[in-house]
């Protein structure tokens, strides 16, 4: 399967960065970015959902609830997770520490960490390079920032989008710029491991964050790679105001569904950059359930097909074994199925009719079609009138290497 690739990343107008190495894990490293936002720039935020949330998301929320943010601090190599009281009062110190270089209020900064679970931050280590982040900072930095964030990612993730609406001023040019970070311990449930989207379009916050909330969930919240939802998982998106354009202060906005649809196409294909790094993963797969009664049992459905181990395993091996993915189906939960009304299908090929294989169905042309690096495993239920897709891989050996040697 073809890796994403790193395309050119667009300057946001009011946005700053800079990425240098602390050697929290490995020396020389990028491993601390900062990002400066423009004051008066609205913040939108997604954070993981998993009760044992890390230390860093429980301040980010805390200082986000206090005063709108002038930088983020972000570190790799250590989750500050499982880390008690300890944890956050080492959050607190990094915040502190960058606020009392940069001139602002310690809740003006949102901390962010990924990586090893259930140690200490090396906060001396990441305060002793914070002078040189703040001297480096340049609006061309987003390139060095996809970097710095990367933990068992094999490529950075970033893309940028740009749109031009009539206004005021004809012909102004709104930019969208993104970063991600994930490969391994995905299954979001808010959002993705690490996501920094910065616009400088001018939008209220509460409308921000409902844009955002839709975004996130038609993208980062439509893929995984194992079914584990992090303790740091984290999605912020920025709107520095930097634009002649009238503010969006509602959904009817004109420009309101433009900017939305640019966001969400965005935010989609760096989600689907992470199916495509996922780790030790050699085959996209695209889980399409459609005629579902509720968004919910179309959820259900797709996701338990895309968890199975059994599926995976088979995608990895080219192996049609469509039973695999008529038990997940059968499995799901879904109330007063009719078996009868189901059809299943790999890409083009129908595998599942009336209850049983398809009459026309051969195992060649299973074979053909699993033989590919991308895959669509399409379900129609029947049932009503939803729909859903959700992007997986498949498991491989690497998988499993990669993680059990993940500390080592």
């Amino acid at each position: 399967m073809s890796k994403p690739t790193l395309g050119e990343l667009l300057p946001v107008p009011g946005i700053r960065l800079s990425a240098v190495s602390a050697g929290i894990k490995k020396p020389g490293r990028r491993d601390v970015v900062v990002m400066e936002i423009a004051e008066g720039a609205t913040v939108a935020a997604m954070f993981t959902q998993n009760a044992f949330c890390a230390a860093p998301v429980t301040v980010a929320k805390r200082h986000l609830h206090q005063t709108p943010p002038r930088y983020l601090l972000i570190n790799t190599g250590n989750a500050n997770a499982g880390t008690g009281e300890q944890g956050v009062q080492d959050a607190f110190s990094c915040c502190e520490a960058l606020a009392r270089v940069c001139g602002c209020e310690f809740q003006q900064v949102l901390p962010f960490s990924t990586g090893v679970i259930g140690e200490h931050l090396p906060v001396a280590k990441i305060t002793a390079v914070l002078k040189d982040a703040i001297a480096g900072m340049s609006e061309h930095q987003w390139e060095a920032a996809a970097h710095g964030i990367m933990t068992t990612d094999t490529v950075p993730k970033g893309l940028s989008r740009q749109i031009t609406i009539d206004g005021e001023t004809d012909g102004e040019t709104i930019t969208i710029t993104g970063i991600a970070k994930g490969a391994g311990m995905i299954r979001p449930d808010m959002a993705t491991m690490l996501a920094y989207v910065a616009t400088n379009a001018k939008i209220s916050q509460p409308i921000l964050q409902a844009l955002w909330r839709d975004a996130v969930s038609q993208s980062f919240n439509k893929i995984t790679i194992d079914g584990d939802t992090s303790t740091n998982d984290s999605a912020i998106l920025i709107a520095t105001g930097k634009t002649a354009l009238a503010e969006i202060s509602s959904s009817d906005h004109p420009t309101y569904e433009l900017l939305k649809e640019a966001v969400s196409q965005l935010c989609e294909q760096l989600a689907m950059d992470m199916v495509r790094d996922g780790e030790g993963a050699t085959k996209l797969i695209t889980i399409d359930v459609q005629g579902g009664a509720t968004p919910q049992e179309c959820d259900d459905v797709a996701f338990t097909v895309a968890h199975s181990p059994l599926v995976k395993t088979a995608m990895f091996a080219s192996d049609p074994n469509w039973g695999r993915i008529l038990a997940a189906v059968g499995r799901a939960g879904l109330k007063n199925l009719d078996l009868n009304g189901i059809q299943i299908y790999l890409s083009e090929v129908c595998i599942v009719r009336n209850g049983g294989r398809a009459a026309d169905y051969t195992e060649l042309q299973g074979q053909k079609v699993m033989a590919r690096d991308e895959i669509v495993v399409r379900i129609e239920l029947n049932r009503g009138d939803c729909n859903t897709r959700v992007w997986t891989c498949d498991f491989s050996y690497d998988y499993v290497r990669i993680n059990a040697e993940y500390r080592t």
